[in-house]
């Protein structure tokens, strides 16, 4: 994988110095602005189940995939002290395809649940920390069988959380867009906006697309 920025990965020579390992920097927002553009998933192959069926036939296909791209939104809080009351939504993305589970459907958050906590199903995402969190406080389940990314770009070398943004840029050379009106939007809405479906599904898409680029570079077992 080549380092986006070749100065840091120079070796210490200056005299009597003991050599170590540079840290690694992931491109700027402003350098991956300047790369193609992320394709990711289009609105026809995002899949919104709203009946027991269709919950099922999603449960279905993800599980058999073994692996899935994963992730969450949350309707944002904005008064201190605020406590959220997400997630909201759960994404969970294939190869080709990504299933949104809109939780104020009891179908839905039955089969997010199931998914969610099964051991062999691998979700893969970045920054899971607070989707644990969230997880146990609105299912009181555990989120179980992940995959965090940015802990394997912190071993890679890259420090901090290098988030998914970054990862496109350093792994796939391409720019991978956030828009910040979409991000902070009402995700506990009972119909999401099209923005929205897509925004939310490639979060989930991009990271098994990562993933797929890190195995195949043998960076990932």
């Amino acid at each position: 994988m080549s380092n986006p920025n070749p100065s840091s990965s120079r070796p210490n020579t200056s005299p009597n110095s003991t050599p170590k390992k540079q840290r690694l920097t992931a491109p700027s927002k402003a350098e991956t602005s300047l790369l193609p553009t992320f394709p990711g998933l289009s609105e026809n192959q995002i899949h919104v189940p709203v009946s027991q069926q269709e919950c099922q036939a999603a449960v279905d296909a993800i599980t058999a995939a073994g692996v899935t791209g994963f992730d969450t939104e949350a309707k944002p809080t904005f008064r201190r002290g605020e406590k959220s009351s997400g997630p909201h939504v759960v994404q969970f993305a294939l190869t080709d395809c990504a299933y949104l589970f809109q939780l104020h459907r009891p179908c839905c958050e039955k089969a997010a649940a199931k998914l969610i906590a099964s051991e062999q199903l691998l979700k893969v995402g970045f920054g899971l920390k607070n989707d644990h969190t969230q997880i146990r406080s609105r299912f009181g389940i555990e989120l179980k069988h992940v995959l965090d990314l940015d802990q394997v770009y912190r071993q890679i070398g890259y420090g901090r959380n290098i988030g998914v943004r970054g990862a496109i840029g350093v792994q796939l050379k391409q720019c991978f867009k956030k828009s910040k009106t979409i991000t902070m939007s009402n995700w506990a809405e009972n119909t999401l906006t099209p923005r929205q479906l897509v925004y939310a599904a490639n979060d989930a898409y991009a990271a098994l697309k990562i993933m797929e680029s890190l195995q195949s570079e043998g960076l990932l077992e």
